[in-house]
């Protein structure tokens, strides 16, 4: 009896030790069984309680009643999977007659502190189905990404999401996006990912950093084209303005409408075109928008027209011709002038990290999630990283993206700059770069040329 005492002690000291300091272990060693067993054991007394069931069918207390029987009772939504995670469970429910998927969602508190878990979600999966997802610990406090993810052309994984899912940024379903964040929230961490995530991919990439080329020079080996200023910028927009045109162009021709051609194969986007024939996909960042849009004299605010209207132009006509805009900045309003408005109204994707003022978080969800807006305003400062992210459907989740060095970030471009496309039109804007660890800048606010 004493040897069981001493090891059911050190057995709860381990766990207690694992739950403080390794939450994932303790939740994959201890948590998941424990938390499981919770579910079951409680499932229908914390349904009736948070108001999740319905009355019993009529045929059944038309039976009760005929046959002397007890009124059954009410009937909670059947579970037809419970799946556990590295993170979590994951619960799927049938609904009953009369229950939809709202009544879930609005008991996810209730359900979250019923059953003792750190977080609980809710989607609809089809009609009549609903899958709670349920963390049983803080994922975004420490982020691990998981070993394997999904792999599918033009879309990268860039974040945890808090529900243990991973949050990846996929070009062809969210072609443009906005990134907001203020000065230390994480925004170049996460920009960071991105660029890593792409750097993989048979893709060009693009980018404007008004910061003299601090936060995407480095990295210049994997880009196609770079800008350090608002007239070098200018330029280059019109050039992929320019490639876009041509783009179009290669589409019409190859086309294929004839009546032996099926309707599947007919060409509008370079997507449906043969792999030979098949331009290469341009993804275009920029760093901080607001310096593009900031003028001082006449010919500053001309050229602050010129490159807004030509942002306006690629995000409304650049998805079909492989072009893709991220755009960041610490401060995205309606004062930055005319065409900002038409242009958020063409970014799908939005992203808010912490930010100081509620005009930018209405700026990005306000159109399309009202209630991320102070979700995003309180995120607080000493969680750097974490973002509020959404798009047009109105959905929203929080989401963390891993640490990743600006050293790490450049060894990765570096690795696979042979991969680095060579576009003709973008050439003149082409950074000039040393050795693997060294890389020359323009000096000048002129195209850095290679």
């Amino acid at each position: 009896m004493t040897a069981f005492t001493v090891a059911l002690v050190l057995v709860v000291a381990a766990a207690g030790l694992l739950r403080w300091r390794r939450p994932a272990w303790y939740w994959l060693a201890f948590g998941v069984t424990l938390a499981a067993l919770r579910v079951l054991v409680r499932y229908r007394s914390v349904m009736d309680a948070c108001g999740l069931t319905v009355p019993p069918a009529r045929w059944r207390l038309a039976l009760a009643r005929a046959t002397n029987q007890p009124i059954p009772e009410p009937r909670p939504p059947r579970i037809r999977r419970l799946r556990p995670t590295h993170t979590g469970l994951v619960l799927r429910l049938k609904l009953r007659p009369g229950q939809d998927v709202f009544d879930i969602a609005a008991a996810s508190d209730r359900l979250r502190h019923s059953f003792s878990m750190f977080g609980v979600t809710s989607g609809e999966v089809r009609s009549g189905v609903v899958e709670v997802r349920m963390t049983g610990y803080d994922v975004l406090k420490r982020v691990q990404m998981p070993a394997e993810t999904e792999t599918r052309p033009m879309r990268v994984p860039v974040a945890l999401r808090e529900d243990g899912s991973v949050h990846y940024r996929d070009y062809r379903a969210i072609p443009h996006a906005l990134t907001l964040g203020a000065t230390e929230s994480g925004k170049s961490v996460y920009q960071r990912n991105l660029v890593a995530g792409l750097a993989p991919l048979d893709v060009a990439l693009v980018g404007i950093d008004c910061k003299q080329g601090v936060e995407l020079f480095p990295l210049a080996r994997r880009f196609s084209a770079l800008a350090d200023s608002p007239d070098t910028a200018a330029e280059l927009l019109d050039a992929l303005v320019a490639r876009m045109a041509d783009v179009y162009r290669l589409i019409r021709t190859q086309q294929r409408i004839t009546v032996d051609v099926p309707d599947a194969e007919i060409a509008a986007d370079i997507w449906d075109l043969p792999d030979e024939l098949r331009p290469t996909p341009v993804v275009v960042l920029v760093d901080e928008v607001a310096e593009l849009a900031l003028y001082a004299t006449k010919e500053e605010e001309r050229r602050r027209d010129r490159i807004i209207t030509a942002l306006v132009r690629l995000a409304q006509l650049g998805r079909a011709a492989g072009i893709y805009l991220e755009i960041c900045g610490q401060r995205f309003g309606s004062e930055l002038g005319k065409g900002i408005t038409m242009l958020r109204a063409q970014l799908t994707g939005r992203t808010a990290h912490r930010l100081n003022d509620e005009t930018s978080a209405n700026m990005a969800f306000g159109d399309i999630a009202p209630d991320a807006v102070l979700a995003a305003i309180q995120i607080p400062a000493e969680l750097r990283g974490l973002a509020i992210a959404g798009d047009a459907s109105g959905g929203w989740h929080r989401i963390r993206a891993p640490h990743t060095s600006l050293r790490q970030a450049v060894n990765l471009c570096n690795w696979y700059a042979d991969r680095t496309p060579d576009l003709p039109e973008l050439a003149p804007f082409r950074p000039t770069t040393g050795t693997a660890t060294e890389l020359v800048p323009s000096a000048k606010a002129s195209p850095a040329t290679a």
